[in-house]
């Protein structure tokens, strides 16, 4: 690994790595793991978040968008009414509130775990706003918490920045433009915070993972982990954990962006990956990956 400094930053930049010699992760699928009423199917799956309760939780573009079940698969409740337009990202505030990111609707939204819709962040009649809009977005996709319950927003599709927000919702900063330089974006598709507050974001188009500060300062990026749909900070082992989409594999990446491992690959049957969407882990270590082509939730044990 390289390590190019540049303005006074640290830039870490992995040059030439091959995903192929990583090492294979510990992990074992769970076969059917989600388990579904009689008649019930999943839609697209979009999001997954591993809540500090130790529940699961589902975000899909199917009949019933938002499903919670046990660390076993056993399905624990599904909403009635979600006033969603295109399910995206969703995330757990360390309150255990449950927050959905609208792609279609252009809005971020708090629940209570039973349902009970608590804030919502959007224009008016759901419009999309600018680059610059203070509580709008254009396509957001995800959402990430401190753990003093503050939260960034990724925003998105069209508009390409990260959004801060205090506890309460109220607008802090933001950071980002449409490019290819550091600190711009091509579909800002996930945000992530390690145990530093560092902001990791999934840069998706420019095939890049940057990192910056809590305030927006870009820190570094990582170029050769391939590209970057969803990621997840796994606290216990202090590493990120990311879908790279474009490539349907996991990979496990630490903190200054060494490749640990990788797992996974292309396919339509249980253990493979077809556009790799999202992802979360448990305490228990265990994986958990939503899939929009293969319209499903797999969990990965670790051994």
């Amino acid at each position: 690994m390289m390590r190019l400094a540049i303005a006074g930053m640290i830039v870490f930049c992995a040059l030439g790595a091959d995903l192929g010699s990583a090492p294979s992760l510990p992990h074992k699928l769970v076969p059917d793991w989600a388990k579904l009423p009689a008649g019930w199917n999943f839609g697209e799956c979009a999001g997954v978040e591993a809540a500090p309760d130790g529940t699961i939780w589902v975000f899909n573009r199917g009949p019933h968008p938002v499903l919670q079940f046990d660390k076993n698969g056993k399905m624990l409740q599904a909403w009635s009414e979600t006033p969603v337009v295109r399910p995206h990202g969703i995330g757990a505030g360390p309150d255990g509130s449950i927050w959905l990111v609208d792609q279609g609707g252009h809005s971020v939204m708090k629940f209570t775990p039973q349902g009970r819709l608590l804030m919502v962040i959007t224009n008016p009649a759901r419009r999309a706003g600018d680059n610059d809009s203070k509580y709008a977005f254009n396509e957001p996709t995800g959402i990430a918490f401190s753990p003093a319950g503050d939260f960034y927003v990724s925003d998105g599709y069209v508009n390409a920045r990260v959004i801060h927000f205090d506890s309460q919702g109220e607008y802090l900063r933001h950071w980002g433009r449409k490019g290819t330089g550091d600190g711009e974006f091509n579909l800002v598709h996930d945000v992530t915070l390690d145990a530093k507050g560092r902001v990791y974001v999934a840069d998706r188009t420019n095939s890049r993972v940057q990192i910056f500060d809590g305030d927006g300062k870009f820190l570094a990026k990582w170029t050769d982990a391939g590209q970057p749909w969803g990621l997840h900070y796994a606290a216990a082992e202090d590493a990120i954990y990311m879908c790279d989409g474009l490539n349907n594999r996991i990979v496990k990446l630490s903190t200054d962006g060494k490749i640990l491992g990788a797992l996974s690959s292309f396919g339509k049957v249980p253990g493979k990956l077809d556009f790799a969407h999202h992802i979360a882990v448990d305490a228990e270590g265990s994986i958990y990956v939503v899939e929009i082509k293969n319209w499903r939730v797999q969990k990965f044990a670790a051994r």
